[in-house]
């Protein structure tokens, strides 16, 4: 089992729910996202380094377009940041064949059927981009999933996960959220949930407790000793 990686991880509420970021914390997904990100940009004569792209991952795609426009100097004109993210989504849809679920993911989501806390999904990911990320988990029934087309605003703004709370009518503070990015613990922090990060993805332990993270760890299966 991955333990943290906070040797002296803080006191946890107990949690009355959890949520769950997809890409890179319950999918092994975050190089296609990259290439996605990496084909499609050339397409609109944008060609970023991927040093600079991979941590973008995670955060709204709108979003990400602008930085990438603003860090290469061109600025992007009203509307072309919709089109860029639907663009490298259709092209992530392409490459994100055959998924699979990160070690850990079955025993985390038995044990909290166990406890009896439910559980959701929130991720930036537009509704068909998450479709066959969902399916990997191989569950019997489709989980809440609330994406980037329920809100205005996806992460590092708290919309979605605060969408999340009101579906499954649980106050946030309430509420752990799990995820793999600078991105995911700041919309944590912003919606009053308990941010835990995990370092499956493209970003280090030190940046995600940086970003508010309260518990960090190796992977998926070290939630399973921070639960009661």
């Amino acid at each position: 089992m991955a333990m943290p990686d906070d040797l002296a991880a803080p006191s946890l509420p107990v949690p009355r729910a959890v949520l769950f970021d997809l890409d890179g914390t319950l999918v092994d997904t975050v190089s296609t996202r990259v290439r996605s990100w990496m084909e499609t940009f050339p397409e609109f004569g944008l060609d970023p380094d991927q040093v600079f792209l991979a941590p973008l991952m995670g955060i709204d795609g709108r979003l990400l377009a602008r930085m990438v426009g603003e860090h290469l100097g061109k600025p992007l004109a009203p509307g072309l940041d919709e089109e860029i993210d639907r663009a490298a989504g259709q092209r992530f849809s392409e490459l994100n064949a055959r998924p699979r679920p990160l070690p850990g993911v079955a025993e985390v989501f038995a044990r909290l059927d166990e406890l009896g806390v439910p559980w959701a999904i929130a991720t930036s990911s537009r509704p068909d981009e998450a479709v066959a990320s969902v399916a990997a988990l191989g569950l019997s029934t489709r989980p809440l999933v609330i994406d980037g087309h329920d809100v205005d605003h996806a992460k590092p703004a708290p919309d979605l996960l605060l969408k999340a709370a009101d579906e499954l009518a649980v106050q946030p503070s309430a509420i752990w959220y799990v995820g793999d990015s600078r991105w995911d613990m700041q919309a944590a922090v912003a919606g009053g949930m308990v941010a835990i990060g995990v370092t499956t993805g493209a970003t280090e332990a030190d940046q995600l407790r940086d970003d508010g993270a309260r518990v960090t760890l190796e992977g998926l299966d070290g939630l399973l000793a921070l639960f009661p």
